[in-house]
């Protein structure tokens, strides 16, 4: 096995149990009630999750058989397997949350080790099976705070290796985006820097955003407004930050 899936397995185990607490806790009201994500309640998230699971199962199950298979048969498959998973009571939904996770952990069991280098299909580009479970540990973080439970779990929450590998990941993913500014993120936490946006004319950047490593990708990853980050423009600082920060692309 390779050395990121290896790595990748223990973390993911860890980050589904903090999650399916979560889920034991909640009500059948909490359940209903709308998640941070638009247009999704709770049960939308949780049937969203177990898809994904899913999903990437098929990916595994197509690099290890040598035939390949997508995540969803069409995004309308896609979308009415969550309508259709959104409203059971949270029993199933906790249910359903568990065995998928171990349809999951039984696809990655019986990957012998090529399997892992195979390129698998996905809608923005083809990539490695090895980074499989690191797309699910990202699935799991990200949908356990877009829950909308902060005194369950909040950025504040994730785990830092978590967050200090998609603060590199997503500082790259904008780096050069058409209509963002040349911005430089500064961490508190670590006193890292990241640069990101529009290519670089010159070393003075349009926007010096400062914030703990949870806060800044917490913004970067769509979870806050920023309105808890420090910004400069031009040696200002910015009195409202939620206001001013530079709009990010989509994540796609």
């Amino acid at each position: 096995m390779s050395i990121a899936p290896a790595t990748d397995i223990p973390v993911l185990a860890e980050a589904t149990a903090r999650l399916l607490a979560t889920v034991d806790a909640m009500s059948e009201q909490q359940l209903a009630e709308a998640s941070l994500l638009p247009g999704w309640t709770r049960g939308h998230v949780l049937a969203h999750l177990a898809r994904n699971a899913d999903a990437l199962v098929n990916l595994l199950t197509g690099a290890r058989t040598g035939v390949p298979t997508p995540m969803y048969a069409s995004p309308e498959a896609r979308e009415q397997d969550i309508e259709a998973g959104a409203a059971r009571p949270l029993a199933e939904q906790a249910a359903d949350l568990r065995a998928s996770a171990a349809r999951f952990d039984a696809a990655v069991a019986a990957m012998p080790d090529a399997a892992w280098s195979v390129e698998v299909p996905h809608r923005l580009g083809a990539f490695p099976a090895r980074e499989v479970p690191a797309k699910r540990i990202g699935e799991v973080e990200y949908h356990h705070v877009d829950l909308g439970l902060p005194k369950a779990y909040a950025p504040a929450d994730w785990p830092r290796p978590f967050v200090e590998a998609e603060l590199v990941r997503l500082a790259e993913k904008f780096d050069g985006a058409p209509g963002l500014p040349f911005t430089v993120l500064f961490d508190t936490d670590t006193e890292r820097v990241h640069e990101t946006g529009a290519p670089r004319t010159n070393r003075n950047p349009d926007f010096h955003v400062s914030g703990s490593s949870a806060q800044l990708l917490a913004w970067l990853s769509g979870r806050s407004d920023g309105g808890d980050l420090v910004v400069a423009s031009f040696c200002f600082t910015l009195a409202d930050p939620a206001s001013n920060l530079p709009k990010l692309p989509p994540l796609g």
